[in-house]
């Protein structure tokens, strides 16, 4: 479906829990930083349902800046180039620069480094220690207190911190997704060769960039606003930003509950395929659009489909 494209890559990667006087927490500190400064190599498949991604990353870190590069090992080439903030993809045998939501990777990035209470909304537990990839990991287990997200549980490598595996469950303890690596390198034998071309190309010495996105997101004050939340989720940001295939510039709010996120789009609607009212689900995203007063709401979150349905009944316009 055309609307994935664009919505599946603009959702954010989830916010940690803070510190607390216990362990669990001091782990969630160690994991929302781990990913960003550790070098590392491995491959990592990504599995829903019958469908299953494998892909390889390589993470390294110099001393002011961090250089990853992701390459898909199933199906056409795919390969992204992450370097300052900045993202390329390679399309069309070239490589070209995206906008950095587009790039975004999920895994092992899944906690990132803002971190912000879950206790509110999740039961945290430690649960037992594990090997993954040949690596001693710790089990974390975020059980949700109410039935509008998803249990979430992590495989957390116990001497870097870096995360290794991770599912999500759906209330009857049944898995909606995971990623795991199934091989790893962690440390100075990770290869650094390819850093110097893709710093300058992007695209490990592959010719020139070609930038494909030459508009940003515009922060603002739209006006509208989400009336039944789930408990805990609160607004993270708000822009006005092109999408490929739309026609006028799409309205984004971001909400997350410190583990989980829901971004709510609106832009006028146009009476193309995507301006009829469905659900549809990839894994632990779950997608509902609708058209309401000659305007398409499409809310696409980490949550299940209960969730973003009551989440796009409750959007309004209440003025500038």
């Amino acid at each position: 479906m055309r609307v994935w494209i664009g919505f599946c890559g603009l959702l954010l990667a989830a916010n940690v829990c803070a510190a607390e006087g216990n362990s669990r927490f001091d782990w969630l500190k160690t994991v929302a930083f781990a990913g960003h400064q550790t070098d590392y190599s491995g491959v990592f498949v990504y599995q829903y349902g019958n469908h299953v991604e494998t892909s390889r990353i390589t993470h390294v870190v110099e001393i002011d800046s961090e250089y990853e590069k992701l390459e898909s090992l199933d199906g056409p080439k795919r390969e992204i180039i992450r370097h300052h903030g900045q993202v390329w993809c390679y399309k069309n045998h070239k490589m070209v620069q995206v906008d950095s939501q587009q790039g975004q990777v999920r895994f092992p990035l899944l906690l990132t480094d803002q971190l912000s209470a879950l206790s509110e909304n999740y039961q945290v537990k430690e649960a037992d220690v594990e090997r993954v990839a040949g690596y001693n990991t710790q089990v974390i287990l975020f059980q949700p207190k109410d039935n509008l997200r998803y249990t979430h549980k992590i495989w957390v490598h116990t001497d870097s911190g870096l995360l290794l595996k991770s599912a999500v469950l759906n209330d009857k303890q049944k898995i909606v997704e995971q990623y795991a690596f199934t091989q790893l390198k962690i440390g100075s034998e990770v290869d650094r060769s390819w850093i110097a071309s893709s710093a300058t190309t992007g695209s490990s010495g592959k010719g020139k960039v070609k930038p494909a996105w030459n508009k940003v997101a515009t922060t603002v004050n739209s006006g509208w606003v989400v009336d039944a939340l789930p408990g805990g989720f609160k607004k993270t940001m708000e822009v006005v930003r092109p999408m490929h295939g739309k026609h006028a510039p799409v309205t984004q709010l971001v909400f997350s509950d410190g583990l989980s996120a829901i971004s709510v789009f609106i832009e006028p609607a146009d009476a193309d395929e995507d301006d009829t009212e469905g659900l549809s689900s990839r894994g632990a995203v779950n997608l509902y659009h609708k058209v309401v007063d000659k305007h398409l709401y499409n809310v696409v979150g980490e949550v299940p489909p209960r969730a973003v349905m009551q989440v796009l009944d409750s959007v309004r316009y209440n003025g500038k």
